[in-house]
């Protein structure tokens, strides 16, 4: 087709599929983590790391496979079916009616549940990464030596697969998992979210499997990561053995494994160590761009993301297209006008400074993150800390009030329909408050318990002042996109409430309803309340999310419901459009980073040796992860920012070092040193050639 082997259409759609497989599942698992199996912020960011290690450890397993016994094509086959099997498992396991037998819209056996995840997410990691290493190099297989032109085509059409796959899947699965289903109560829908992936990946596996007749497969040639792993350890080996003083030093270390490999296969092993030592420091700048699909994830979601457009009001996911979408705008720019320009301004930006500053760019990255962390934790209510307790007042009446908190510690006016803050006092010190509104008084005696909250609701009526001490019963802001919603009764008769399909019970007089979670959506609810003979309806404000809210009902007019509302704990109000700093900044970075990273290596590396740089590079990928859990679970650090400030810190020395790694590389070109042995090789055949005639020119003579 047009010069191009009909089976490479076969690979990109392959590759296409599985991008989109992979980045779609894990667009949403952290919160999969955190939002389904309920576990803290801390364990799900260690398993989501743990997980995309793995993925980064299993390639070096998949190459060896491939080259040494399988062959390129039945490696990718079988484990594209690992691969498959894994998607299904996972999906299933996030399937909440499985186990959900008393229909209470939580699992009964969350074991279940998190078996079945994590044994998925086993079989993904295998999958994905063992096929890694191959697809792109079976690619390549498919092309015949004077097919270079066509050969270069192939891997920029390969590598828009990628960039493809990843950003519509980014845009569609948490968009899915937003939706809700089930058969007995509405969840997230995280089955269909990891299922529509799932489906994808068998998709990949079948066009794949379609074109099995018209590849060119290649058989296993052995593995040169063994090969350079056996000539390692022998240098050492032979190296350790005559360690003392009567051998004499060779030029490097390398050296000592002469007496049984050839010199080209040290000559290219020196080469690739020289890389390999760069790559000491690479693992930090993983380890800060990984945390874009888990810490920074997590910080999304203390965040407001509605974007209201002609009065349309929607909610964006931007934590999980804004990468993609950077990426696919800022390669072009940095080839086409960024390089351009700073070699017109005869600037040597050399490979290694472009990663230098790409580590640089990724570290400011996250100074970024902690400012907007910091803006965050200033919308995070304050909780009484131990010996404390914090009240908060309520004037339901049509009269001004005072309120003496006793003995003489405080005193508060709170006007009508108005409500004070939480104020904070020492558990121990306040005994009782005295009311004084009007020409009437009432003292409030008071029985509290340490750390926690309570609301006194009063109003003044022709009887006296009641009053009604409640306890709150809130210890943290409200998370994922619900709100906290509860109704106090300020009728004098009997009052059943309901919010949509949400029953809040029949509230007598001045009573209050337990807090009720509520979904945040961007429309308003349906708000009714059922008096004797009087139907009344209203609908409500819009709350956003992440809020408490205490509503009174005050009076029924023309079956119009009259309410008030007191915000107990403030929405959510930091946007997300906060984040696109840090994510320009990120993505900045690893277009200069990652695809300098990759040119250098392949440049620096032997014809034979490019595949175990990759490995070498994967490999730097899965330390970076492991470096995340590492840090995050030694680092003792209260404040999120915090944590943030410290990887920034952490990648800015890390990005010293390198530059003063990289200062003392010297550039070399392998095809001249392998030419160099190819004319050695020459001029030593052409040697034993001459003998051998020689020696046979001297047995014709005798």
């Amino acid at each position: 087709c047009s010069g191009f082997p009909l089976s490479i259409f076969f690979i990109i759609i392959n590759e296409f599929c599985e991008r989109f497989s992979y980045y779609g599942m894990k667009a949403v698992l952290i919160l999969y983590f955190k939002y389904f199996l309920h576990w803290e912020d801390n364990f799900s960011t260690a398993i989501y790391h743990t997980f995309v290690a793995l993925c980064y450890l299993t390639p070096i397993l998949g190459a060896i496979i491939a080259d040494s016994w399988l062959g390129k094509f039945k490696t990718i086959a079988y484990l594209s079916i690992v691969y498959t099997i894994g998607q299904a498992v996972l999906s299933v396991g996030s399937i909440n009616d499985l186990t959900d037998h008393n229909r209470d819209g939580s699992p009964d056996n969350v074991a279940l549940h998190i078996a079945l995840s994590m044994i998925g997410l086993i079989l993904i990691a295998v999958g994905t990464g063992g096929i890694k290493p191959c697809v792109s190099a079976f690619g390549g297989d498919q092309f015949e030596d004077d097919q270079e032109e066509q050969r270069s085509t192939f891997f920029s059409l390969f590598y828009l697969a990628i960039n493809s796959g990843s950003l519509l899947s980014t845009i569609v699965t948490p968009n899915l998992r937003a939706t809700e289903c089930g058969i007995h109560t509405k969840q997230r829908c995280y089955p269909l979210a990891f299922g529509v992936p799932a489906i994808l990946m068998a998709v990949a596996l079948v066009v794949f499997l379609i074109g099995s007749k018209m590849y060119k497969k290649v058989k296993p040639q052995g593995n040169v990561i063994l090969q350079v792993s056996k000539c390692v350890g022998f240098a050492i080996k032979n190296r350790f053995q005559h360690r003392s003083k009567e051998f004499p030093k060779r030029e490097h270390w390398l050296d000592w494994a002469n007496e049984k490999y050839d010199k080209q296969l040290i000559a290219q092993t020196k080469m690739v160590l020289k890389v390999l030592f760069l790559y000491i420091p690479l693992p930090m700048f993983w380890a800060l761009f990984d945390q874009q699909g888990s810490r920074w994830t997590l910080q999304a979601t203390a965040m407001n993301g509605i974007i209201n457009i002609l009065n349309f009001s929607s909610h964006a996911h931007l934590p999980q297209i804004v990468n993609p979408i950077l990426i696919v705008i800022m390669v072009p720019v940095m080839d086409y006008v960024v390089y351009p320009l700073i070699k017109k301004c005869k600037v040597n930006f050399t490979p290694l400074k472009k990663m230098t500053v790409g580590m640089f760019l990724a570290s400011m990255a996250f100074v970024a993150a902690a400012l907007v962390q910091v803006q965050i934790d200033k919308t995070y209510p304050v909780f009484p800390a131990a010996g404390q307790t914090q009240i908060k007042l309520i004037n339901l009446g049509f009269t001004p009030a005072t309120v003496q908190f006793q003995p003489q510690l405080q005193s508060v006016d709170v006007a009508p329909k108005e409500a004070t803050g939480y104020m904070t006092f020492e558990t121990s010190k306040l005994q009782s408050l005295h009311i004084t509104s009007g020409f009437l008084n009432k003292t409030q005696p008071l029985k509290l318990l340490e750390g926690q909250r309570y609301t006194l609701a009063f109003k003044q009526t022709v009887l006296g002042i009641n009053s009604n001490l409640i306890f709150d019963n809130v210890t943290s802001k409200p998370e994922g996109r619900q709100n906290l919603i509860r109704f106090i009764n300020n009728y004098p008769v009997n009052v059943n409430v309901t919010m949509d399909d949400i029953p809040f019970g029949v509230l007598p007089p001045l009573s209050v309803s337990n807090y009720s979670l509520v979904p945040e959506q961007s429309w308003s609810f349906i708000i009714k309340a059922g008096m004797p003979g009087i139907p009344c309806t209203v609908l409500s404000k819009e709350f956003g999310f992440g809020g408490a809210y205490t509503i009174s009902v005050d009076s029924c007019t023309a079956g119009t419901l009259n309410l008030t509302y007191f915000e107990d704990i403030a929405p959510t109000t930091v946007h997300m459009a906060w984040q696109i700093p840090q994510y320009f900044l990120l993505t900045c970075g690893e277009v200069v980073f990652s695809v300098t990273g990759l040119e250098f290596s392949y440049s620096q590396a032997p014809t034979n040796m490019k595949s175990v740089l990759q490995a070498g590079w994967l490999l730097t990928v899965a330390v970076g992860n492991i470096i995340v859990l590492i840090v995050a679970g030694a680092a003792t650090l209260s404040k999120q920012w915090a944590e943030y400030v410290l990887f920034a810190a952490l990648l800015l020395v890390v990005c010293i070092i390198f530059a003063v790694m990289a200062s003392f590389y010297t550039y070399v070109d392998p095809n001249e040193i392998e030419a160099q042995f190819h004319e050695e090789e020459k001029e030593k055949d052409k040697k034993d050639q001459d003998d051998k005639e020689k020696e046979a020119e001297a047995d014709s003579q005798m």
